[in-house]
């Protein structure tokens, strides 16, 4: 079946078919021919030859194309990188991060603990127990915030110990509990687009990360992002986030060209230069390299300028996709050149081939 959606391209899904990368939740769907099943891009389930594979935009063009949901990652379900019994597993840490999980609470569930531990190494970096003990220090980072005292909050927040509780702050934070109450915490949350996972990171004050989950400098970057703000990164999210995943869903269904969320973005001066003028190219337009170059007054900078221009954090808010080669070509771009050409179709710097957004 021929689709009106236009797909990444075919090497880009094949890699994230082979690293059974979630990210990709979405953004499409593939049928295995030999079994006439259809799955999402996470799929556990043994990888099919490529000669095997069929991809589609839409779970219904697979039903449409006779293939059945597979019953292992279940297509069918609502849309999201997280599969429902992980979501809800993640909505209760997050709900109490007091409290301890045990492997054999998470089979009473019907969770495999291997299969959770995997999924959590796989789209946060860390194993699912380490996941909690990190939520438990964001939850005690509030508390002391508000007040409490090193105590009360170790035993309030499931630590056995003071000791205990102190080395794992120290551990996760790089601070010690007494030092974090005047320090600056960076939340982390996944949200689903029509172009793939995006990880939003914010403090109290303003969004410092916007970026694809699969894009290869994350890790740099988010090591880039501790070190500026001296911060620990944990999950959860705040009230800046919820107004950003609203926004970003706005954007990509049209009806909005102006984010309005605030945002932090520290980096050397020639950086934040060229990022402001990253974020004055009106929506709808391009800019290349050179002109980027000659607005700041350094036109032999055009190589700095695209370095800087690699190093933006907040992607789509701080429009690096916007910038162009001065022969009009699709030059690089963090999150793939298949995603800067559907950002500049949505915008209609491009004319879409055909809408992606149908």
């Amino acid at each position: 079946m021929e689709s009106h959606v236009k797909l990444p391209p075919a090497e880009v899904m094949l890699r994230a078919v082979e690293e059974k990368d979630e990210s990709f939740e979405g953004v499409f769907f593939l049928g295995v021919k030999t079994t006439g099943i259809f799955c999402r891009p996470g799929c556990p389930a043994r990888q099919p030859k490529p000669e095997n594979i069929s991809f589609f935009a839409s779970a219904s063009e697979a039903l449409v194309a006779g293939f059945r949901p597979c019953k292992k990652c279940h297509p069918l379900h609502r849309l999201g990188t997280i599969p429902p019994d992980i979501e809800n597993l993640m909505d209760e840490v997050l709900e109490d991060p007091s409290r301890k999980w045990r492997d054999y609470e998470l089979q009473q569930r019907g969770l495999k603990p291997d299969r959770v531990r995997r999924w959590f190494q796989a789209n946060h970096g860390m194993t699912f127990h380490a996941y909690c003990r990190a939520a438990r220090v964001g939850a005690a980072m509030g508390r002391m915030r508000s007040g409490k005292s090193a105590t009360s909050t170790a035993f309030e927040s499931g630590f056995d110990s003071v000791s205990g509780f102190n080395e794992a702050f120290r551990l996760i934070t790089g601070v010690s509990p007494r030092q974090s109450v005047s320090s600056v915490m960076v939340k982390i949350k996944r949200v689903t687009s029509p172009l793939g996972i995006l990880l939003v990171g914010a403090t109290d004050e303003a969004v410092v990360l916007l970026e694809f989950g699969d894009r290869r400098m994350l890790a740099t970057q988010l090591k880039t992002l501790t070190k500026r703000f001296s911060c620990p990164v944990v999950p959860g999210s705040n009230s800046l986030i919820e107004q950003m995943e609203a926004e970003l869903t706005a954007y990509f269904a049209g009806d909005l060209q102006t984010f309005e969320t605030p945002v932090e973005f520290p980096g050397t001066d020639f950086q934040v230069e060229t990022w402001n003028a990253l974020r004055s190219i009106p929506y709808g337009e391009t800019r290349s390299y050179q002109d980027i170059a000659r607005q700041l007054g350094r036109e032999n900078s055009v190589r700095a300028v695209a370095n800087a221009n690699g190093a933006n954090r907040i992607a789509i808010v701080i429009p690096c996709h916007r910038v162009i080669g001065s022969d009009g070509s699709l030059t690089g771009y963090g999150g793939g050149l298949w995603r800067k050409q559907r950002l500049l179709e949505l915008e209609g710097a491009l004319v879409p081939e055909p809408d992606l957004f149908d």
